[in-house]
Protein backbone atom coordinates (compact mmCIF):
# COMPACT_ATOMS: atom_id res chain seq x y z
CA UNK A 1 0.00 0.00 0.00
CA UNK A 2 1.39 3.63 -0.98
CA UNK A 3 -0.06 5.73 1.55
CA UNK A 4 0.66 4.02 5.44
CA UNK A 5 -1.40 6.91 6.82
CA UNK A 6 -4.61 8.15 5.56
CA UNK A 7 -5.18 11.45 7.96
CA UNK A 8 -8.99 12.75 5.88
CA UNK A 9 -11.52 10.84 7.26
CA UNK A 10 -13.26 8.25 5.36
CA UNK A 11 -16.79 7.38 5.61
CA UNK A 12 -16.04 3.25 5.80
CA UNK A 13 -19.93 2.80 7.27
CA UNK A 14 -20.42 0.47 4.89
CA UNK A 15 -17.81 -2.29 6.67
CA UNK A 16 -19.48 -5.32 8.37
CA UNK A 17 -17.63 -6.06 11.31
CA UNK A 18 -17.89 -9.57 13.22
CA UNK A 19 -16.65 -10.26 16.55
CA UNK A 20 -13.69 -12.03 18.03
CA UNK A 21 -13.04 -11.58 21.50
CA UNK A 22 -9.39 -10.95 22.60
CA UNK A 23 -7.27 -14.03 22.89
CA UNK A 24 -4.68 -12.78 24.88
CA UNK A 25 -6.41 -11.62 28.19
CA UNK A 26 -7.31 -8.42 27.53
CA UNK A 27 -10.88 -7.28 28.36
CA UNK A 28 -12.54 -6.41 25.52
CA UNK A 29 -13.11 -7.47 21.05
CA UNK A 30 -11.31 -7.39 18.16
CA UNK A 31 -13.66 -6.36 15.07
CA UNK A 32 -12.79 -7.34 11.19
CA UNK A 33 -14.03 -6.61 8.24
CA UNK A 34 -13.10 -7.55 4.52
CA UNK A 35 -13.60 -6.48 1.04
CA UNK A 36 -12.71 -6.49 -2.46
CA UNK A 37 -11.11 -3.17 -3.47
CA UNK A 38 -9.25 -3.17 -7.12
CA UNK A 39 -9.68 -6.76 -7.38
CA UNK A 40 -7.54 -7.79 -4.19
CA UNK A 41 -9.42 -8.79 -0.84
CA UNK A 42 -8.56 -6.03 1.60
CA UNK A 43 -8.52 -7.05 5.31
CA UNK A 44 -9.86 -4.18 7.88
CA UNK A 45 -9.27 -4.44 11.71
CA UNK A 46 -10.11 -2.08 15.11
CA UNK A 47 -8.58 -1.77 17.93
CA UNK A 48 -9.94 -2.96 21.23
CA UNK A 49 -13.52 -2.06 21.04
CA UNK A 50 -15.74 -1.58 24.25
CA UNK A 51 -19.35 -1.74 24.00
CA UNK A 52 -19.56 0.65 26.72
CA UNK A 53 -16.59 2.81 26.50
CA UNK A 54 -16.52 2.57 22.38
CA UNK A 55 -13.18 2.13 20.66
CA UNK A 56 -10.49 2.49 23.38
CA UNK A 57 -7.23 0.68 22.11
CA UNK A 58 -4.68 1.55 19.62
CA UNK A 59 -3.56 -1.69 18.32
CA UNK A 60 -3.71 -0.30 14.80
CA UNK A 61 -1.50 2.62 15.60
CA UNK A 62 0.76 -0.85 17.07
CA UNK A 63 0.48 -2.26 13.44
CA UNK A 64 2.06 1.05 12.12
CA UNK A 65 4.99 1.86 14.12
CA UNK A 66 5.45 -2.00 13.69
CA UNK A 67 5.58 -1.96 10.29
CA UNK A 68 7.83 1.17 9.76
CA UNK A 69 10.04 -0.31 12.27
CA UNK A 70 10.70 -4.26 10.46
CA UNK A 71 10.94 -1.87 7.22
CA UNK A 72 14.16 0.03 8.74
CA UNK A 73 15.26 -3.53 9.89
CA UNK A 74 15.05 -5.31 6.37
CA UNK A 75 12.44 -7.86 7.64
CA UNK A 76 9.41 -9.79 5.75
CA UNK A 77 6.53 -8.64 6.91
CA UNK A 78 2.67 -7.83 6.42
CA UNK A 79 2.30 -4.08 5.44
CA UNK A 80 -0.67 -2.17 7.04
CA UNK A 81 -2.05 1.36 6.11
CA UNK A 82 -4.02 3.64 8.81
CA UNK A 83 -7.71 5.16 7.99
CA UNK A 84 -8.94 8.04 9.66
CA UNK A 85 -12.52 6.79 9.37
CA UNK A 86 -16.04 6.51 10.43
CA UNK A 87 -17.57 2.87 10.90
CA UNK A 88 -20.85 1.65 11.73
CA UNK A 89 -20.98 -1.22 14.51
CA UNK A 90 -24.50 -2.08 15.73
CA UNK A 91 -25.84 1.02 14.55
CA UNK A 92 -24.03 3.23 16.39
CA UNK A 93 -21.32 5.71 14.31
CA UNK A 94 -17.87 6.00 15.44
CA UNK A 95 -14.79 7.88 14.23
CA UNK A 96 -11.47 6.02 14.69
CA UNK A 97 -8.33 4.44 13.30
CA UNK A 98 -8.46 1.31 11.74
CA UNK A 99 -5.78 -0.40 9.96
CA UNK A 100 -6.20 -2.11 6.81
CA UNK A 101 -3.94 -5.25 4.92
CA UNK A 102 -3.81 -6.74 1.73
CA UNK A 103 -4.10 -10.69 1.67
CA UNK A 104 -0.67 -12.07 1.19
CA UNK A 105 -1.45 -15.13 -0.26
CA UNK A 106 -0.46 -16.28 -3.63
CA UNK A 107 -3.32 -17.74 -5.89
CA UNK A 108 -3.71 -21.36 -5.15
CA UNK A 109 -2.68 -21.12 -1.59
CA UNK A 110 -4.30 -22.00 1.81
CA UNK A 111 -3.45 -21.04 5.08
CA UNK A 112 -3.24 -23.10 8.21
CA UNK A 113 -2.22 -21.78 11.47
CA UNK A 114 0.54 -23.01 12.88
CA UNK A 115 -0.67 -24.99 16.29
CA UNK A 116 -2.55 -26.77 13.90
CA UNK A 117 -0.17 -27.65 11.39
CA UNK A 118 1.98 -29.06 14.45
CA UNK A 119 -0.66 -30.86 15.95
CA UNK A 120 -1.08 -32.74 12.37
CA UNK A 121 2.65 -32.85 11.55
CA UNK A 122 4.93 -33.07 14.64
CA UNK A 123 6.67 -36.26 16.04
CA UNK A 124 5.91 -37.01 19.62
CA UNK A 125 7.97 -34.76 21.88
CA UNK A 126 9.47 -32.68 19.31
CA UNK A 127 9.49 -28.59 20.81
CA UNK A 128 7.31 -26.32 18.78
CA UNK A 129 10.79 -24.43 17.88
CA UNK A 130 12.40 -27.55 16.90
CA UNK A 131 9.55 -28.85 14.42
CA UNK A 132 10.50 -25.03 13.13
CA UNK A 133 13.93 -25.74 12.47
CA UNK A 134 13.18 -29.16 10.84
CA UNK A 135 11.16 -27.20 8.21
CA UNK A 136 13.91 -24.92 7.10
CA UNK A 137 11.99 -21.65 8.87
CA UNK A 138 14.53 -21.67 11.79
CA UNK A 139 15.75 -18.08 10.37
CA UNK A 140 12.15 -16.83 10.55
CA UNK A 141 11.47 -18.08 14.02
CA UNK A 142 14.66 -16.59 15.53
CA UNK A 143 13.65 -13.20 13.84
CA UNK A 144 9.93 -13.57 15.35
CA UNK A 145 11.62 -13.80 18.49
CA UNK A 146 14.04 -11.12 18.83
CA UNK A 147 11.05 -8.62 16.90
CA UNK A 148 8.61 -9.96 19.62
CA UNK A 149 10.85 -8.69 22.00
CA UNK A 150 11.91 -5.39 20.78
CA UNK A 151 8.12 -4.77 20.36
CA UNK A 152 7.16 -6.19 23.69
CA UNK A 153 4.89 -8.50 22.20
CA UNK A 154 1.90 -10.16 24.11
CA UNK A 155 0.14 -12.48 21.68
CA UNK A 156 2.10 -14.67 19.07
CA UNK A 157 -0.38 -17.28 19.69
CA UNK A 158 0.25 -20.30 17.24
CA UNK A 159 -2.83 -18.90 15.04
CA UNK A 160 -0.51 -15.63 14.67
CA UNK A 161 2.14 -17.82 12.59
CA UNK A 162 0.65 -19.13 9.80
CA UNK A 163 1.50 -21.62 7.42
CA UNK A 164 0.64 -21.22 3.18
CA UNK A 165 0.70 -24.31 0.91
CA UNK A 166 -0.49 -24.66 -2.37
CA UNK A 167 -1.56 -28.17 -3.04
CA UNK A 168 -1.37 -28.06 -6.91
CA UNK A 169 2.61 -26.98 -6.86
CA UNK A 170 3.43 -28.67 -3.76
CA UNK A 171 4.77 -25.45 -2.23
CA UNK A 172 4.88 -24.37 1.29
CA UNK A 173 6.11 -21.51 3.14
CA UNK A 174 5.74 -19.77 5.88
CA UNK A 175 3.62 -16.49 5.97
CA UNK A 176 4.97 -12.92 6.53
CA UNK A 177 5.31 -11.45 10.10
CA UNK A 178 2.03 -10.09 10.67
CA UNK A 179 -0.39 -8.93 13.51
CA UNK A 180 1.62 -7.01 16.28
CA UNK A 181 -0.92 -4.51 17.67
CA UNK A 182 -0.89 -6.16 21.18
CA UNK A 183 2.91 -4.54 22.12
CA UNK A 184 4.22 -2.01 22.90
CA UNK A 185 1.81 0.19 25.44
CA UNK A 186 -1.00 -1.97 24.60
CA UNK A 187 -2.61 -2.17 27.96
CA UNK A 188 -2.67 1.71 28.81
CA UNK A 189 -5.66 3.30 27.92
CA UNK A 190 -5.09 6.45 29.81
CA UNK A 191 -2.68 9.56 30.11
CA UNK A 192 -2.24 8.43 33.55
CA UNK A 193 -1.65 4.55 33.13
CA UNK A 194 0.99 5.17 29.87
CA UNK A 195 2.79 8.07 32.59
CA UNK A 196 2.88 4.48 35.04
CA UNK A 197 4.03 2.24 32.86
CA UNK A 198 7.21 0.56 33.57
CA UNK A 199 9.31 -0.08 30.12
CA UNK A 200 11.37 -2.21 32.50
CA UNK A 201 8.86 -4.92 33.17
CA UNK A 202 9.14 -8.28 31.36
CA UNK A 203 5.50 -8.92 31.24
CA UNK A 204 3.59 -12.32 30.66
CA UNK A 205 3.32 -13.10 27.13
CA UNK A 206 1.34 -15.63 25.07
CA UNK A 207 3.77 -17.60 22.85
CA UNK A 208 3.44 -20.69 20.97
CA UNK A 209 7.23 -21.00 20.46
CA UNK A 210 9.01 -20.59 23.91
CA UNK A 211 8.11 -19.20 27.14
CA UNK A 212 5.87 -16.86 28.38
CA UNK A 213 8.79 -14.27 28.32
CA UNK A 214 9.95 -12.45 25.29
CA UNK A 215 13.41 -12.21 27.01
CA UNK A 216 13.71 -15.57 27.88
CA UNK A 217 13.31 -16.66 24.47
CA UNK A 218 16.09 -14.34 22.80
CA UNK A 219 17.71 -17.68 24.50
CA UNK A 220 16.55 -19.84 21.71
CA UNK A 221 18.45 -17.84 19.36
CA UNK A 222 21.84 -19.74 18.28
CA UNK A 223 23.22 -16.47 16.36
CA UNK A 224 21.86 -13.64 17.09
CA UNK A 225 24.04 -10.96 15.38
CA UNK A 226 22.75 -12.25 11.49
CA UNK A 227 19.04 -11.60 11.89
CA UNK A 228 18.65 -7.94 11.16
CA UNK A 229 19.76 -6.47 7.94
CA UNK A 230 19.87 -2.96 9.44
CA UNK A 231 20.20 -0.88 12.80
CA UNK A 232 17.70 1.27 14.97
CA UNK A 233 19.39 5.14 15.45
CA UNK A 234 18.55 7.78 17.40
CA UNK A 235 17.20 9.14 13.88
CA UNK A 236 14.76 6.01 13.53
CA UNK A 237 12.39 7.64 16.14
CA UNK A 238 11.24 9.97 13.55
CA UNK A 239 10.56 7.77 10.65
CA UNK A 240 8.27 5.60 12.91
CA UNK A 241 6.13 8.13 14.32
CA UNK A 242 5.79 10.60 11.01
CA UNK A 243 1.95 12.25 11.43
CA UNK A 244 1.18 9.61 14.48
CA UNK A 245 0.87 12.88 16.35
CA UNK A 246 -2.42 13.34 15.52
CA UNK A 247 -3.73 9.65 16.86
CA UNK A 248 -0.98 9.27 19.86
CA UNK A 249 -0.09 11.80 22.38
CA UNK A 250 3.49 12.90 22.60
CA UNK A 251 4.08 11.20 26.00
CA UNK A 252 2.65 8.50 24.70
CA UNK A 253 4.87 8.21 21.68
CA UNK A 254 7.75 9.12 24.26
CA UNK A 255 7.54 5.73 26.26
CA UNK A 256 7.12 3.64 22.78
CA UNK A 257 10.42 5.30 21.51
CA UNK A 258 12.14 4.79 25.21
CA UNK A 259 11.22 1.19 25.39
CA UNK A 260 12.02 0.05 21.62
CA UNK A 261 15.49 1.61 21.70
CA UNK A 262 16.09 0.48 25.26
CA UNK A 263 15.33 -3.45 24.28
CA UNK A 264 17.35 -2.53 20.86
CA UNK A 265 20.61 -1.63 22.66
CA UNK A 266 20.13 -4.47 25.15
CA UNK A 267 19.36 -6.76 22.18
CA UNK A 268 22.95 -5.37 20.51
CA UNK A 269 25.27 -5.80 23.74
CA UNK A 270 24.29 -9.35 24.26
CA UNK A 271 24.61 -9.61 20.40
CA UNK A 272 28.25 -8.52 21.18
CA UNK A 273 29.00 -10.14 24.15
Amino acid sequence: MDTKIILDKQDMTHLQWSHTRSSSGTAGTFLKASERVSGKKVYYKLSNFDSEKGIVGHECVNEIIVDRLLTILGVEHLHYQLIHADVDIDGHIYETWLCASEDFKEPGETKVALDNYYQVNSEAKTSHYDFCVQNGWQGYIDTMLAVDYLIMNRDRHGANIEVLRNARKKTLRIAPLFDHGLSFLCSCFSEKEIAEFDIDVDRKCQNFIGGRSTLENLDLIKDKKKLFANSIALDTKEVLFKDLNRVLSVAHMEKIWNMLYKRWCYYESICNS
